[in-house]
């Protein structure tokens, strides 16, 4: 019993100073750049524009920036044109490229109001007609991060991502990595607490830039059971650029300069976010 006792308290040791190296040696050498829905699901609609398109443009364009001003980190798109793709494809792509971010663009809506607008007689009795205007009064922006109720989805994208730093050292070491032992769990759920905890580093940061550089109203940062996020085995945020309901806010968002400096907080964000969290 206490020799068990002893192995287990050496294999907890060996998830702790996995983990530790883990944090310490972290860079931000590949992102993966998601551009919001796509192909048939067009998300939500402005008067005249549609969010998968808008999604798309500051997501290429946020790529490029990234080729060009920080050439040492590697960009993937989930989607590069007009193309519908799943969100656990989306995950998926994050997953099998070893990602350390993931940042997902999409624009936010609010629904039609229902507003009365007549009346009717009916028996005697005055009816309200009812009908339906465009909520041009919501705007600002907001970030999501998974949320931490539904932090066990993100197991196997964990183990995906994780195990083959946590296996190749431990095969060599202790002859063999089982899956199945319950401590492996110990060492996910460590995991996890740390993509949230840099995913909501990053969240803060971007939210940050919004509204002292672009003087965006600020929405804040929020925890939500969003799927895409939930699969990724990595720090991942799902940032809303602005309401497309809002005529000014569709219009910064189509607009070239509303773009650029969309970008550029983001970017700056990523910057600020390597610079915090990298140990070399």
């Amino acid at each position: 019993m206490i020799f068990k006792r002893n192995i287990s308290l050496l294999t907890l040791l060996f998830l702790f100073c996995t983990l530790s190296s883990f944090a310490q040696g972290y860079k931000v050498k590949r992102i993966v750049i998601d551009a919001g829905h796509g192909g048939n699901k067009p998300g939500a609609s402005g008067s005249f524009s549609k969010e998968k398109n808008v999604a798309l443009q500051v997501a290429l364009k946020l790529g490029r920036k990234f080729q060009r001003d920080m050439p040492g980190v590697q960009i993937i798109y989930t989607r590069k044109t007009d193309v519908d793709v799943s969100l656990y494809r989306r995950a998926e792509i994050a997953n099998n490229a070893k990602a350390d971010l993931f940042i997902s663009i999409h624009c936010n809506s609010m629904p039609d109001r229902r507003v009365v607008t007549g009346h009717t007689m009916r028996k005697g009795k005055r009816i309200p007609r009812y009908g339906y205007v465009k909520n041009k009064v919501t705007r600002g922006t907001e970030t999501f991060v998974a949320g931490s109720h539904r932090l066990n989805e993100q197991d196997i994208a964990i183990r995906e991502n994780a195990d083959a730093a946590l296996e190749k050292d431990y095969k060599k070491n202790y002859n063999g990595y089982d899956p199945k032992d319950p401590e492996t769990f110990i060492i996910l759920s460590l995991f996890k607490n740390l993509y949230r905890d840099k995913s909501l580093r990053l969240a803060r940061l971007m939210q940050n830039n919004y509204t002292k550089k672009n003087k965006r109203l600020n929405r804040g940062v929020k925890e939500q059971g969003i799927l895409v996020l939930q699969r990724c085995g990595m720090p991942a945020v799902l940032t809303e650029i602005g309401f497309i309901s809002h005529p000014s806010e569709e219009s910064y968002m189509n607009s070239a300069s509303g773009q650029n400096e969309i970008v550029s907080a983001i970017f700056d964000s990523v910057k600020t976010y390597k610079k915090e969290t990298e140990v070399k």
